[in-house]
């Protein structure tokens, strides 16, 4: 790359790094197929870079590197390894099959790093010589990073970057290994970089920030601005101890704040929030609410006044599009600080339009429950609305029978008689684990395309004669319901509870679609 190159240039290259540094969280662990999937993924969305393990590591890790570089289609594929003959090679069997291989060398630097192999200054650099030429003669794209390079010398870390340099490393990536730095230090690093070592000009610079003091992407951000042109991040900011930089929000930062982060990527933002629901999934590491860009809340307002602002024009308190990211759900979450205006747009949302004084009547009664609940739901409006006060109001589902079969040696079965408009129905069926199974009895008795969002258990009391609560959530094409029984038996208040959900989703069909009687909706019989 030429000086001109570096000067001009507003494209920032995206090296994901969730299937090696996030899959390090203790409990983070993937299985092979789940990497193959997250890599395809991250392939689809347009990251540039995937680093896809650590070969050296295990056989597993060895087997997932080479499928995802024999699969990638797109990425530039990398795998890691540390500053010794063994680890190269065998970090380039496992990437060699890439359309685009890139060999990752790494080795400590500051001086707490160096008294771990007890090597000084000049063995290290020499070190630091002999493995990035070893990589350099396998494969043309090289990484080489500083570890703890925040926390190294200035003048010493000036001195091994052109070791590297020279050797033929094409990436030179700055880890905060620690999340010891700060934006100001962070932007500092690369400059001083810049500006004293030979033939700087002609590599990239990476920054790799992890979250110890919360400042991971705003590191990231101010060593682009110093002149990076690689950033480190995971999705959903996975990682070790606190986290790296999270991939959505620089991503977004550079979009949203293109007027002094005039820098482009290849990512399709469409596919983030996709990928985060399924990297939260396998790796196990629920989202945050509160998390920026991929939190349940990020695009949710409660406050009557935001509220009211977001109705008349969405960016008085948005500076992103959910769908930008692939949300296409609702931005009103409506609690006990919903004003009036909120209140009127969710109903109308739901197919009712209320005079005035109905609504009065209804915000009042609408008070009163957001204060009994965190979040009131759709169906719990068209209840107010409807003057219905239970689950039961409308039973054109209810459960007559239940009889299930569990234990050790599986399937489980279920044995259930299903009253569908008055009419008994039997069917029995198995599934995975006893709920399953008496689900399944529903399911097929009464077909139906709704998601189970949430599945609760709550014991009343101690004991264990206990009695269960047991909450079921389900979403249909954006509508949104909930169910709830209680029982001594855990299974009976799971089948109940999923019951009382479908019946409020036959009342949410009627109100979405008037004048469609509940009794066109189909079901099997025995």
């Amino acid at each position: 790359m030429t000086t001109q190159d570096r000067t001009t240039q507003d494209r920032v290259v995206i090296f994901d790094t969730t299937l090696r540094d996030g899959e390090q969280s203790p409990g983070a662990t993937m299985t092979h197929e789940e990497k193959l999937e997250i890599a395809g993924l991250l392939d689809e969305m347009g990251v540039d870079i995937i680093e896809a393990g650590f070969p050296i590591a295990s056989e597993g890790d060895f087997a997932a590197v080479s499928e995802i570089s024999k699969r990638a289609k797109n990425s530039t594929i990398c795998g890691l390894a540390r500053a010794n003959q063994k680890d190269i090679d065998r970090c380039w069997e496992a990437v060699k099959h890439a359309r685009s291989p890139r060999i990752h060398t790494f080795i400590g630097t500051s001086p707490l790093h160096r008294a771990i192999p007890n090597l000084d200054m000049d063995q290290m650099a020499d070190r630091i010589h002999e493995t990035v030429t070893q990589a350099r003669n396998l494969c043309d794209n090289v990484q080489w990073s500083p570890m703890d390079a925040t926390r190294t010398e200035p003048d010493y870390l000036c001195r091994v970057v052109e070791i590297a340099i020279r050797a033929g490393a094409t990436t030179i990536n700055i880890p905060d290994t620690v999340g010891y730095t700060y934006p100001m230090e962070s932007a500092k690093i690369i400059r001083m970089l810049l500006e004293r070592v030979p033939g700087a000009d002609r590599i990239i610079f990476a920054t790799h920030c992890h979250n110890d003091l919360g400042m991971a992407t705003a590191n990231a951000l101010a060593a682009v601005e110093a002149g990076a042109r690689q950033i480190e991040c995971t999705i959903n900011g996975l990682g070790e101890r606190a986290g790296n930089t999270a991939l959505e929000e620089v991503v977004m930062a550079m979009r949203v704040r293109n007027d002094i982060l005039p820098f482009q990527t290849g990512i399709d933002t469409t596919k983030i929030m996709n990928l985060s629901r399924r990297v939260s999934q396998v790796s196990g590491f629920p989202v945050q609410f509160n998390k920026a860009i991929v939190g349940k809340n990020a695009f949710l307002h409660e406050s009557g006044i935001h509220q009211d602002g977001v109705l008349k024009n969405v960016q008085t308190f948005e500076i992103m599009r959910p769908e930008d990211i692939g949300i296409t759900g609702k931005n009103i979450a409506m609690g006990k600080h919903s004003g009036r205006a909120a209140l009127r747009a969710k109903l109308k949302e739901l197919g009712f339009e209320l005079a005035d004084n109905q609504l009065n009547d209804v915000f009042v009664r609408f008070k009163a429950l957001a204060d009994r609940k965190k979040e009131v739901y759709d169906d719990d409006l068209i209840a107010l609305v409807s003057d219905e006060q239970s689950n039961d109001a409308y039973e054109y589902l209810q459960l007559k029978k239940l009889r299930v079969v569990c234990g050790t040696e599986g399937p489980q079965e279920a044995d259930m008689i299903l009253c569908i408009d008055g009419k008994d129905h039997h069917i029995d069926a198995t599934g995975d684990g006893p709920v399953d199974a008496a689900f399944n009895c529903v399911k097929m008795l009464f077909p139906h395309k709704a998601n189970l969002q949430v599945y609760q258990v709550h014991a009343v009391t101690e004991g264990t004669d206990a009695q269960a609560t047991v909450s079921v959530r389900l979403e249909e094409e954006g509508r949104i319901v909930t169910g709830s029984a209680a029982d001594t038996d855990t299974i009976v208040a799971s089948t109940r509870a999923y019951i009382n959900a479908l019946n409020r989703l036959i009342i949410r069909r009627q109100k979405t679609a008037p004048g469609e009687d509940v009794k066109t909706v189909s079901y099997h019989g025995e």
